[in-house]
């Protein structure tokens, strides 16, 4: 029997025995919260406890290092060397989740109570990211058990706040350009596009997000009295808002519209599926010239996540003083980020809005948009490892529609960055009732079994053995 064939044999068994449910429930019950105060104990578990006991007997030293950024969490960084002229696997997950709305989770689920239903696994973070990153140690673990080696070098790097905008990861990339140098990076977040068939994607969309405020008063005043005399700053504001788009959405800030949606972009993202939602998807929202799916993965878009003026829940017969919008603009390669906010500070003044402020503070991350070229070698190689494993070619995405941390990987470590999600879009991520599918997952630790078999027998393309 080959290599290939015994690390998925042992992989297949450790899924079809529960020793992979078992495990992943015990990722599971740690509410690792970070973006709670009551996360931080668990946090801390997560890296001291939780992964050790995963990496045990696999040959990994461990470290774990305090966050560049004071008072966030901390970074760790894990390491099975064997041998400086093989090829090195930079592997990158998080261990932290969103808040698991305890009480909005439907009768019989727990969001840190793993909860078996037919296919379905559920728990708050089980896809994103406990399963992702549980996958790939678990395959590299096949090969060790089966094999006694792996054929190439990895560094595992396991972050603790990605869901409160990864603070001090950049940073700590910056300082550590050397413990985590390596050939390639290979991680897993996000979706699948159809939960039958794997994914790659090779960057993500960059997300920034600002506050629009239009200050105008201290407090509020009659609405009959003043009604007609006093400028309604929420009328501004939504006169502001709806100058940023037309009435379906297409962008009428030249600065926002990138530059990278080229013709061979556009045929990958000819070959994809239509976007699967579990919502109805909207034809006439966004560029009326571009594709759905161009609209999401090759194209900016801008969204307004909440707005308010006076108090919606008991409102007053009176004019507010003020009114506020939370916005985001998603944005591909070839979007100039710096340039984004000064744009619009033009656009607003150009169009008589002058008393609109824009401010970024508090939880308004900024993460740069990434995507390595699909044609490079190594998406090849990755490609034909997986149809070689499941007889299917994969789908290939330039960029994910959502946004990552890659720039850390890609803009200050200089790697090729691959993902492979093992993850559908119905999985209700950041939200009530976040499953995980088990024939996915039981295909996506054979997928990347064979993948790190095929490094470790083969190496990579540009560092082939002669």
């Amino acid at each position: 029997m080959s290599h290939h064939d015994q690390a998925v044999a042992h992989i297949s068994s450790y899924f079809d025995t529960g020793s992979f449910q078992a495990d992943l429930g015990r990722l599971v019950s740690r509410p690792t919260e970070s973006q709670d105060p009551r996360g931080q104990p668990h946090i801390q578990a997560y890296l001291t406890e939780d992964m050790p006991a995963l990496l045990e007997g696999m040959g990994f030293s461990q470290e774990i290092f305090a966050n560049p950024k004071p008072g966030f969490p901390p970074i760790m960084v894990a390491q099975r060397l064997e041998n400086p002229d093989l090829p090195t696997v930079l592997i990158y997950g998080h261990g932290d989740v969103v808040l698991g709305q305890d009480d909005q989770w439907r009768a019989g689920l727990k969001p840190f109570e793993i909860v078996e239903e037919g296919d379905r696994l559920y728990g708050r973070g089980i896809a994103d990211n406990k399963v992702q990153h549980l996958i790939n140690i678990k395959a590299l673990d096949a090969i060790i058990a089966t094999k006694g080696a792996l054929g190439f070098n990895v560094k595992l790097l396991i972050e603790m706040g990605e869901e409160a905008g990864s603070p001090g990861l950049r940073d700590f990339c910056q300082t550590q350009k050397e413990l985590l140098a390596a050939d390639v990076l290979i991680a897993s977040d996000g979706p699948r596009l159809r939960p039958d068939v794997p994914t790659i994607f090779t960057g993500a969309r960059g997300g920034i997000a600002f506050a629009l405020e239009v200050n105008l008063r201290d407090g509020a005043n009659h609405s009959g009295n003043f009604g007609g005399l006093l400028r309604d700053p929420a009328i501004t504001l939504a006169h502001a808002l709806a100058s940023i788009t037309d009435a379906r959405g297409q962008l009428l800030i030249p600065e926002w519209k990138p530059t990278s949606l080229t013709p061979r972009v556009r045929e990958i993202l000819a070959k994809l599926p239509a976007p699967q939602s579990g919502v109805p998807l909207d034809a006439d929202w966004g560029e009326e010239d571009l594709t759905q799916t161009e609209r999401v993965l090759g194209w900016n878009s801008f969204a307004v996540l909440a707005m308010e003026s006076g108090v919606p829940a008991a409102p007053l017969n009176a004019i507010a003083g003020s009114a506020r919008a939370v916005c985001q603009l998603r944005f591909v390669v070839g979007t100039d980020m710096d340039a984004i906010i000064p744009a619009l500070r033009r656009h607003l003044d150009k169009n008589g809005f002058h008393q609109v402020e824009i401010s970024m503070e508090g939880n308004h991350h900024v993460f740069p948009a990434t995507r390595l070229d699909p044609d490079h070698p190594y998406v090849d190689f990755v490609a034909a490892s997986i149809h070689d494993t499941t007889g299917n070619a994969p789908d290939l995405l330039p960029n994910l529609g959502g946004s990552l941390p890659n720039d850390c990987f890609a803009d200050v470590l200089g790697l090729p960055t691959i993902w492979i999600p093992h993850s559908y879009t119905g999985c209700s991520q950041h939200a009530p009732n976040e499953h995980v599918l088990k024939p996915l997952c039981r295909e996506a630790l054979i997928v990347m079994t064979g993948l790190f078999t095929k490094i470790g027998d083969d190496g990579l393309p540009d560092r082939r053995r002669t």
